[in-house]
């Protein structure tokens, strides 16, 4: 079984290297969410959800600036091997503001400064820049 966070991550990569404008993923009520905060940061276009019942998928749009992609990288900082968390206290910038840390917290999934503002920590999912 895949990780979801992983899937998410590779498939933007794959997408951005190919030069593709859209990209489909299956769906998941977590994988719904990092895309909410995705369109919220600037990072996509949009997103929406496609399919009925059964086989449901969300198609991201993605953004290029003069031939260039808006997501310059993703890492992914916990795994299925090795989770890694981190209090409200202990989140740092991503590239000195310039990228975003993707966590998910009891306040549902949010970005480094939104979770430094709220005073929450948690789960360490994945660094964008």
């Amino acid at each position: 079984m895949v990780d979801p966070i992983s899937q998410i991550i590779i498939n933007i990569k794959n997408a951005n290297a190919a030069g593709k404008a859209t990209l489909t993923l299956p769906y998941s009520k977590l994988k719904e969410s990092v895309l909410e905060v995705l369109k919220r940061e600037g990072f996509i276009k949009d997103f929406r959800k496609m399919g009925k019942k059964v086989i449901k998928t969300l198609e991201v749009e993605l953004i290029y600036i003069d031939g260039k992609a808006r997501i310059e990288g993703v890492q992914q900082i916990s795994k299925n091997s090795r989770r890694t968390y981190a209090k409200a206290k202990e989140i740092k910038p991503v590239l000195n503001g310039y990228g975003s840390l993707i966590l998910t917290t009891p306040k549902g999934i949010l970005t480094d400064r939104e979770a430094k503002k709220e005073k929450v920590g948690g789960e360490v999912l994945f660094k964008i820049w």
